[in-house]
């Protein structure tokens, strides 16, 4: 056979082949293209890049929570990890990553994890350990899967001389005979004796205390319904005195869904012992809560689903000197609002919440919170402005302005860049819950509000490329945030994820297209900014992976970290040698470099402490300086409303937005 008849039936066959495979050959193709053109310098330049963390199995957790701390090193909160089997297990995970360590991916190690942090709250304290309060005391129970009629009560003690423990298992009886169970354990403590200032005539102040019961018996039979509101309770056990004194108060008990409930439970992580610190439990349970640090060092803690799965209007500060919980204002906010510290040491919330609360706007709008004079009187009119109660309204100031309202859930809120400019920007959100009628279930839009306005409101801002749900959003040293991921329906139903990245230029009010991450990340998703200037992104929860639901979604474990562009511009980076690590407020420090006359900006800037794409932790602060033969001499701000005390970052920033790596320094208050 001749080499051209060979060859004429090679190419035959090959042809036969492609046209079989043509789907196959042409995704190959496309594949490798697009792994050739992300990987050229060129555009690694204009987008950045994306590369995988490669994590040992044995350190995968589902990353809920992450907190980067001072020492460099990340830590990544599991829990359960949102995991039942777990929780019934006592199976809670934590991993610190040390991305300091030789190797390309750093160094992991297994922290003992003492409760449930899944959907706790978690903020960085002055002395640079890790706040993190409350958690999973109970999971939810779809309404389809209620077997037995449950519901709250609120136990109550007349008598101050008497303090009484529950254990779980404790009957009680609803006024129609029918028995329930406790689920949880509670101590009663005495009831308050209020003095009057007149012999024998004190007045007595029940104490309350709430737990959640089921019925005894399965089914519709378990079902009581309270003739007309509150009813009591009996106690089953008791005699004498405590039986005089103690009851509970209850409404309905149903077969309706059973929301999570959140543990009392608070710690501290220390970075340095790297463990965690049992601290005074906080006196309400709290899942899905805020933290925000204030400026005397306090941390005001809010929302939450209780102990019996009820959003809690009962705030508390956490004071990290004494390490104990105070008592703080009443005021209604949707869990894991969005609620930022801001100048004159008001507490400003973006509209924007993470899940669970009233789909009712005029309970959650966005505004100013003078936290520091509010009352904590109980609302006890349905009058005010929205819908709130007058009392409600005393130190709460709402801003008007922002579009789209009934899209605030799951959306990213950030302190632009420079935090001295107060501007505060909301990204992405859907309606609240799975779905609703008639909304989107994602939006693209953005608003920013000046809080340095006399009278601020929200201006609609660029739209995102896509509308999302859950996008992250991580500040950069070069005072530009970086938006990324998220999903277009609820919790990335039906594959929904957008491969989405774009880099928002406050000077010029745009997003510009950044390199798209490889995995998709919805519900559960955290990024955070590392010292070296990258970004890490990890966590993702899709509910389903098929649109109708019959497919349930896997937790995505792997890790991605981008690099920005302005590590790829072909210039050196600029260095900060040495300098002091303790800064007071409005003092003036000296840092070495051999680049002073490159830098021209100096950023001071808060880690991130994030969960559920939210993070009020994350800020940059401009910084004045001067140079000297040496280096730069910066001027720590004086106000610790705008920059409360804790560990911060340094970076040095020349004209082409390169930062040097972080250095790590101390601002005020107690190290």
């Amino acid at each position: 056979m001749s080499r051209l008849r060979k060859n004429l039936i090679a190419a035959a066959v090959i042809a036969a082949i492609v046209g079989v495979n043509l789907p196959a050959v042409a995704g190959f193709a496309s594949r490798q293209w697009h792994d050739y053109r992300i990987n050229r310098d060129d555009y690694k330049a204009r987008h950045g890049h994306w590369s995988f963390l490669d994590v040992p199995d044995e350190f995968k957790v589902n990353a809920i929570h992450a907190a980067l701390l001072r020492t460099g090193k990340v830590l990544i909160v599991a829990g359960s990890g949102n995991n039942a089997a777990n929780f019934d297990k006592g199976t809670f995970k934590t991993v610190l990553w040390d991305p300091t360590k030789p190797g390309q991916a750093g160094e992991f190690k297994m922290i003992d994890t003492p409760v449930d942090f899944f959907c706790a709250g978690h903020v960085l304290l002055p002395n640079g350990n890790l706040l993190i309060a409350g958690g999973t005391l109970r999971f939810e129970v779809l309404k389809s899967k209620v077997k037995r009629a449950g519901g709250a009560l609120v136990v109550k003690n007349e008598s101050p001389h008497i303090s009484r423990q529950f254990h779980p298992g404790t009957l009680i009886a609803a006024p129609s005979g029918r028995l329930y169970r406790t689920t949880a354990h509670i101590t009663v403590p005495p009831a308050e004796k209020i003095e009057s200032g007149v012999p024998g005539k004190a007045r007595i102040k029940p104490s309350e205390t709430k737990v959640f019961a089921e019925s005894v018996i399965e089914g519709a039979p378990g079902v009581f319904t309270s003739p007309g509101g509150y009813v009591k309770y009996e106690i089953q056990g008791l005699t004498g005195r405590e039986k005089r004194n103690l009851y509970a108060m209850g409404a309905d008990m149903t077969l309706e869904k059973q929301d999570f409930q959140g543990i009392k439970d608070a710690y501290e992580f220390d970075p340095i012992a790297e463990r965690y610190i049992k601290v005074q439990d906080m006196a309400e349970g709290r899942w899905y809560p805020t933290m925000t640090a204030l400026p005397d060092g306090k941390v005001m803690t809010v929302s939450g689903l209780d102990t019996v799965g009820q959003i809690t209007r009962d705030n508390e500060f956490y004071d990290p000197q004494t390490r104990t919980w105070i008592p703080g204002p009443k005021r209604f906010f949707p869990s894991y609002p969005a609620l930022f510290l801001l100048d004159d040491d008001t507490l400003f919330f973006s509209g924007m919440s993470a899940g669970y609360g009233p789909g009712q706007l005029a309970l959650r709008p966005p505004g100013i919170w003078d936290y520091r004079h509010d009352t904590d009187r109980l609302v006890k009119s349905a009058g005010g402005v929205g819908g709130v109660a007058p009392d409600e309204m005393e130190a709460f100031t709402p801003v008007p302005g922002l579009p789209e309202p009934e899209l605030n859930e799951t959306g990213a809120s950030v302190l632009l860049p420079p935090a001295q400019d107060q501007r505060i920007m909301v990204m992405g959100g859907g309606p609240v819950g799975e779905r609703q009628p008639g909304l989107p279930n994602a939006t693209d839009r953005t608003a920013i509000v000046d809080l340095k306005q006399p009278a601020p409101r929200y201006v609609r801002g660029p739209d995102l490329s896509d509308p999302v749900r859950y996008p992250s959003a991580v500040l950069l040293p070069d005072d530009t945030v970086f938006s990324f991921n998220g999903s277009s329906d609820y919790r990335g139903r039906g594959d929904s994820d957008v491969l989405r990245a774009e880099v928002y230029r406050p000077k010029s009010n745009s997003f510009h297209e950044a390199a798209a991450p490889a995995v998709g990340r919805n519900y559960h998703a955290e990024g955070l900014l590392l010292p070296d200037g990258r970004v890490l992104s990890m966590g993702s929860d899709p509910l389903f992976a098929d649109e109708e639901g019959t497919i349930p979604g896997s937790f995505d474990q792997r890790i991605e970290i981008y690099t920005p562009t302005y590590l790829y511009n072909g210039e050196k980076r600029p260095v900060i040698t040495d300098g002091r690590r303790m800064l007071g407020m409005g003092s003036r420090a000296g840092f070495k470099t051999p680049d002073a006359e490159r830098i021209q900006e100096v950023r001071l800037m808060r880690p991130s402490a994030v969960t559920h794409v939210t993070d009020v932790e994350q800020r940059s602060i401009k910084l004045d300086f001067t140079r000297v033969p040496t280096g730069i001499v910066v001027t720590v701000p004086t106000n610790p409303a705008l920059a409360p005390p804790g560990w911060y970052m340094l970076f040095g920033v020349t004209a082409k937005g390169t930062p040097s790596p972080a250095r790590w320094v101390h601002i005020g208050g107690d190290r």
